[in-house]
């Protein structure tokens, strides 16, 4: 059973630039050296929209930061692109120099309010900068699933790109507000390029109270598939659940075990939300947001082991 010692808030954007005016928001790491990590964030401007920035932090104590960049590197789309309206990062993957980017885009809608897809990009400069694959989603919209299919992780085993990700195709009411419902599933890929149209249901809803789930993590350790993901529910703002699996298609919810919940007071006391798990000689961090979705920056915690 996973348990986590809370280190504390790490960084948020305090309009330090036009394009970085708040949040920090999903964060997404990648080690550079044995000493450093990297963790991707979008930075919110004036007008709410997101691009990609960085944070650079000491493995020993990633609440030291090193280093913020202080350009974007990920914009947002052009115009009438499904990335036009904003950028989030969800996952790395690093193929020989290449480091490629995973990342949701938002596009506005005047019905459902926003579509979420998912998208690539390649960096050939260390991850300075990237460009990207495509100016269509790696995942296209779908009858099944219609407006969200976003928040990704993505692992290679034998030559099989196998991805969790998030998919939804309806609107409901919480608080007078339209939001979607949603739940995690899994696609098979030969190439990382070509998938199918339709997942197949992972982690669902259950019960009247729960209706989406946040950006899923898996890792695969000792041969047993491990997911963190983000649970959103009426009554309650974000809160963390964990699930194993076998096979990596069929999970079991432990959700009392995920090892961690949010604080009594402070940045983290409504909200704890978007998981990234990050392995260094220095211990297993877990990076994650609070308040507000990211507004109040994101935070680390580290694996207690027993």
């Amino acid at each position: 059973m996973p348990k986590w010692e809370k280190l504390g808030l790490v960084y948020c954007a305090s309009g330090e630039t036009d394009w970085a005016q708040s949040h920090a928001y999903v964060p997404t790491t990648i080690m550079l050296d044995e000493k450093r990590i990297r963790v991707y964030v979008a930075f919110l401007d004036q007008h709410q929209i997101g691009r990609v920035g960085y944070v650079d932090v000491e493995a020993a104590n990633p609440l030291r930061v090193l280093q913020v960049s202080p350009s974007a590197v990920l914009d947002v789309g052009e115009p009438g692109t499904f990335d036009d309206h904003g950028v989030t990062p969800v996952w790395l993957l690093r193929n020989h120099r290449k480091i490629y980017l995973f990342y949701v885009g938002w596009q506005l809608s005047l019905c459902g309010r926003y579509t979420l897809l998912l998208g690539r990009v390649v960096s050939e400069d260390g991850g300075e900068t990237f460009k990207r694959c495509s100016r269509v989603p790696l995942l296209e919209r779908s009858d099944a699933e219609l407006y969200i299919r976003s928040a990704a992780s993505l692992l290679v085993e034998n030559a099989t790109w196998k991805l969790w990700y998030v998919a939804g195709d309806r609107w409901i009411k919480k608080r007078k507000k339209e939001v979607p419902t949603y739940n995690i599933r899994y696609l098979e890929s030969t190439d990382g390029v070509a998938w199918g149209t339709r997942g197949r249901v992972c982690i669902e809803t259950v019960g009247p109270d729960e209706f989406g789930f946040g950006r899923p993590f898996v890792i695969k350790d000792d041969g047993l598939y491990k997911m963190w993901y983000s649970i959103r529910t009426m009554t309650k703002d974000y809160r963390l659940g964990y699930a194993e699996s076998k096979d990596g298609i069929s999970w079991t919810r432990l959700d009392e075990e995920v090892g961690i919940d949010v604080s009594k007071t402070g940045w983290d006391s409504e909200m704890v939300c978007f998981p990234c798990i990050q392995r260094t000689l220095y211990g297993t961090y877990l990076f994650y947001n609070g308040n507000n979705y990211g507004k109040t920056g994101f935070g680390v915690a580290r694996l207690v082991e027993e």
